[in-house]
């Protein structure tokens, strides 16, 4: 390990979850993302271990975006006793403002539930982080914008531009101020291109080392998904049945919004009524109107004419808990869209719970589904789901739809790596389960021969 930098992969390495890249100089330390692991138990596991790294001793955190599995550990480092800066955009603080908050009373929600009704095999269950955790670690943003080159330690710089993945996602940049080592550029999340709503994912001319993420590395989506979701719309509404999907409350929902407007626009599909039930997704929704610095230009356009193009013409939202049991007594045709994306948690549990044994009942997973997760099971068919504590029968009909994936394919990471004006001397491949990372590795190093190209391994420590 070299003196000077050293890099470590603490997440995200080997699997799609955690993300948390901890990098040091011979004065400082600052943390690349700081997520949790979600998905399977063994994943869950770790995020109750204690860390490689004392968090006291951690100067600043450079976040990609806000998503959970690359935001949610921030409170819980705070809670061990972290006080440093959180840098990233002022859409990534708006989404945190609501995600972290919104992540620690799942999880003290979970934990009452469980010594509630006693399945919990640890007396008394604990949430991993409070409200309170998540609050302090709100205090500590501090927002830079795209384009902007700023001092993230005496020693490192930090630089920003746009990713395309979700409302302020972004790549990031670190140099180290007396270049004792190259620019190391983190992908974080890689957006699609030609996507309505955010702009496309912004090319970075240099890097020396690059981490980059390899979701969808051996897979390429579906075009456009329009016209699937057209037909799952109108089948559902011919069975008179109710359209439940699990989105994500940031991205997934609303490109789904946007699709569903547009259909209805162009007469492809009837305009039933849509029920958002996620506040978190109510108030991500309004978030991604008003944040301009990441619409691209149709999006931009429609907003200045005064449209609502994330309206659907008979929409409502459910805020309240009684609000929300109130749909579960509703008869379709109708379409639900609730958090989480992946049924780990959140209201969508409740609406499947009381929906899955209907034959009538269309769920649609709009998207990547971990493995582990209830949306996994779903995927590869599963007769029952483990909710609450109980086995639900899936009477259900599921249909899955790729299209609506907020991540890069393998097409797109290639097309954004070929916007480097020269290869980096290393590329370490992150955020992928082993086959699509292993596969996207063997791409990149086709397209870069010259270049040294590995799968990052969960726990390595390389030196820059």
């Amino acid at each position: 390990m070299s003196t000077r930098a050293s890099l470590c992969f603490l997440g995200a390495a080997g699997t799609v979850t955690g993300s948390k890249h901890w990098l040091r100089t011979e004065r400082h330390q600052i943390l690349l993302d700081c997520g949790l692991f979600q998905g399977l138990k063994a994943l869950r596991l770790r995020n109750w271990a204690d860390p490689a790294f004392t968090a006291s001793e951690i100067d600043a955190v450079v976040l990609s975006h806000a998503h959970i599995d690359h935001s949610g550990a921030l409170p819980l480092l705070v809670a061990h006793g972290f006080g440093g800066p959180i840098y990233c955009t002022p859409g990534t603080a708006d989404l945190l403002s609501v995600l972290l908050p919104d992540s620690a009373r799942l999880q003290e929600e979970d934990a009452e539930r469980a010594n509630r009704r006693g399945y919990s095999k640890h007396h008394p269950a604990l949430p991993l982080y409070t409200a309170d955790d998540a609050e302090k670690a709100l205090r500590l943003i501090e927002t830079r914008t795209y384009g902007e080159t700023f001092a993230v330690t005496p020693d490192l710089s930090a630089h920003l531009r746009r990713a395309g993945h979700i409302l302020g996602s972004a790549t990031v940049e670190i140099q180290g101020a007396d270049h004792s080592f190259g620019k190391l550029v983190f992908s974080g999340d890689l957006g699609r291109s030609d996507r309505p709503i955010l702009h496309d994912p912004e090319p970075v001319p240099h890097a020396d080392v690059l981490l980059i993420e390899a979701t969808y590395g051996d897979r390429t989506h579906v075009g456009d998904p329009s016209a699937e979701l057209a037909r799952i719309v109108n089948e559902s509404a011919d069975r008179r049945g109710v359209l439940v999907i699990p989105a994500f409350a940031v991205g997934r929902t609303q490109d789904l919004l946007w699709t569903l407007r547009s259909l209805e626009d162009e007469g492809r599909i009837p305009k039933l009524p849509v029920f958002l039930d996620s506040p978190m997704a109510i108030d991500v929704t309004r978030m991604y109107r008003r944040h301009s610095e990441d619409h691209d230009l149709e999006m931009a356009r429609l907003v200045d004419d005064g449209r609502s193009p994330l309206s659907p013409h008979r929409y409502r939202i459910t805020r309240t808990k009684e609000e929300s049991q109130a749909l579960n007594q509703l008869v379709g045709p109708l379409i639900l869209i609730s958090a989480s994306g992946m049924a780990t948690g959140g209201r969508i549990l409740h609406h499947l719970k009381a929906r899955l044994p209907d034959s009538r009942t269309t769920v649609l997973l709009p998207g990547y589904q971990a493995a582990g997760t209830r949306g996994r099971a779903l995927q590869d068919g599963a007769q029952y789901l483990r909710i609450h504590g109980a086995d639900i029968s899936v009477k259900a009909r599921v249909e899955c739809l790729d299209g609506f994936s907020a991540h890069a394919d393998r097409n797109e990471l290639l097309a954004w790596v070929a916007s480097f004006d020269e290869p980096p001397r290393r590329v370490y491949v992150v955020h992928g389960e082993p086959p699509a990372a292993e596969a996207f590795a063997l791409a990149i190093q086709e397209r870069w021969p010259s270049t040294a190209v590995e799968v990052a391994r969960d726990g390595d420590e390389i030196a820059l």
